[in-house]
């Protein structure tokens, strides 16, 4: 017995004495290997230049569509970071590619009257579009929206604005004990030119001519009465378009971060955030005051509003930086205290719209479905039609025909008869960019 305790006290010392000579071989062993990898490289532009790159020119193929608008017999679609498609939709089976207007930077818009109002990078532009194929830029509002959360200075002569994939590969010859195993952390960007490093950081009248016009729910521009209000990822920005062709800055209101969009209903203002949607009453409308927030998950959250209920999208995705695919309902009755009434699991809910009794759902590359919402507790068991063989981004219902936009094209829907639905015609995406 004692040798046998004599033998195991031999072998433990022996194991102690061999293993600090094994660590320290171990870390002064290098590691060779070749690694690929792709990093966002960021893009410069100069002030100059961007202000002199307004111009319309020839109807253009669709390449990456985003935002819709509608307004009158005419429809506007934003071409990312390139500019607006001019459509002229007096026959939706029929729709007409007008001209397109060069706009660099470009990504959200509204309408008033004949002014359309566009970002372009950092600056608000207000043009004339009374002749769409002559439009006209009449003001710029210089330095007024952030690029990627940063504001640029007015004496900056260059800004950033954007960045562009690029694939690496390079040997790496290095301590074992610093290699990452080839997975260097970087920045990339999400489809509304978010930065995202897999976790966010904290209808109109005929012609051009007229009120104002229809957005989406993914909109971050709108209008109400005299004045435009835009969001960025943390601000809300009032502008006085009383005089449509002179857009003015008014107040500025931080909401935090990870903003979204807004929808207007009434005299509210309704805020989609990645955490919640908030409501801001907007009586005096050169100085809304919050009135409450609704809070969720962290999640992309689009949201539109009919009498006294919120409808509320959350869906999941790098960009949102969450794992919730659902549609809550909302009673608003008391906007300082929303209550969540219904949920309903969803598939990846994007963009929304309602008309009466009608729910139009984008579920991005699983389709458009359309609901009887004539009782808001069983909407699940009144889906009227699932196409499923689109990637829907966003919806405007216009009263009797949909626009639906996404990654293949745009769509319009004839819905008089929500049980029957017809398509009515399609104007698709190219791959080939501007």
């Amino acid at each position: 017995m004692k040798c046998k305790l004599l033998h195991a006290a031999q072998q433990v010392l022996a194991l102690f004495i061999f293993l600090p000579a094994l660590l320290l071989s171990s870390c002064s062993d290098e590691c060779e290997t070749t690694i690929t990898y792709t990093v966002q490289e960021p893009v410069y532009m100069l002030r100059t230049d961007l202000r002199q790159a307004v111009k319309v020119v020839a109807p253009q193929d669709m390449h990456e569509p985003g935002k819709i608008y509608a307004k009158g017999n005419y429809l506007f679609i934003n071409e990312v970071n390139k500019g607006i498609h001019i459509i002229d939709n007096a026959n939706p089976s029929a729709p007409r590619k007008i001209s397109f207007i060069q706009i660099p930077g470009n990504i959200d818009m509204a309408v008033k009257e004949n002014i359309l109002y566009v970002d372009s990078y950092i600056d608000l532009l207000a043009i004339d579009i009374s002749n769409p194929l002559d439009v006209k830029l009449l003001k710029r509002v210089e330095n007024i929206f952030p690029t990627y959360g940063m504001l640029v200075s007015d004496t900056a002569k260059i800004f950033l604005s954007g960045y562009q994939e690029k694939t690496v590969t390079e040997a790496i010859n290095a301590d074992c004990a610093n290699y990452n195993g080839g997975r260097p952390r970087f920045w990339t960007l999400d489809s509304s030119g978010r930065l995202n490093n897999g976790a966010q950081p904290t209808g109109g009248s005929t012609g051009a001519g007229g009120a104002a016009g229809k957005g989406g729910s993914m909109a971050r521009f709108t209008i109400s009465g005299h004045h435009l209000y835009t969001v960025s990822l943390s601000d809300l920005q009032v502008f006085d378009i009383s005089t449509a062709a002179d857009p003015r800055k008014g107040l500025k209101v931080n909401l935090g971060w990870g903003v979204e969009t807004i929808f207007p209903y009434n005299n509210k203002l309704f805020i989609g955030t990645t955490t919640g949607m908030h409501i801001y009453d907007n009586s005096n409308p050169v100085s809304p005051v919050h009135l409450s927030t609704y809070a969720h998950v962290r999640s992309c959250d689009p949201v539109v509003v009919e009498g006294d209920l919120a409808w509320v999208t959350l869906r999941s995705g790098n960009a949102c930086a969450g794992f919730t695919n659902q549609m809550d309902v909302i009673n608003i009755s008391d906007p300082k205290n929303p209550k969540l009434l219904k949920t309903y699991p969803m598939q990846n809910p994007h963009g929304l719209g309602i008309d009466r009794s009608a729910l139009f759902l984008c579920e991005g590359s699983y389709g458009l479905k359309v609901f009887d919402i004539t009782d808001h507790l069983k909407v699940d068991q009144n889906l009227k039609a699932h196409f499923k063989g689109h990637d829907a981004f966003d919806v405007i219902p216009l009263g009797t025909s949909l626009l639906m936009i996404g990654k293949d094209g745009l769509y319009q829907y004839d819905y008089s008869n929500i049980n029957q639905m017809k398509l009515l015609s399609i104007i698709p995406v190219l791959s080939k960019s501007i």
